[in-house]
């Protein structure tokens, strides 16, 4: 479970750990559209590029830092397209699109898994 804790909201029930390379560069490519996040934790804080390509439906995107904050979001990140973080990540969530505008996730939130 992915829980907003500054709002006290679930975001998703279920959830996958992307731990290795290959899983974090498989993403959701290939997938049917699901109700289930993806987690994408990485060794050190770094700036982060995603790609959207042969996935075929739109999602929502969390940035946070070390401490699970939500430093930055992107909102419907479309198919084949690509998006660059503006800050240094720790971890990359990856949720059912309009999981944002729907919990009212906003950057200064923490989250937890």
């Amino acid at each position: 479970m992915i829980k907003n804790y500054s709002k006290g909201i679930v975001l998703v029930e279920k959830e996958e750990i992307c731990n290795s390379d290959f899983a974090k560069a498989r993403g959701l490519m290939f997938s049917r559209k699901t109700d289930k996040a993806l987690i994408f934790p990485f060794r050190k804080s770094k700036r982060i590029s995603l790609h959207m390509f042969f996935v075929f439906f739109s999602i929502d995107v969390l940035f946070l830092d070390e401490k699970k904050i939500v430093v930055e979001l992107k909102n419907c990140f479309k198919p084949f397209t690509f998006y660059f973080s503006k800050r240094k990540v720790k971890y990359v969530v990856e949720l059912p699109v309009n999981t944002i505008k729907r919990t009212k996730t906003i950057v200064g939130d923490k989250i937890g898994f």
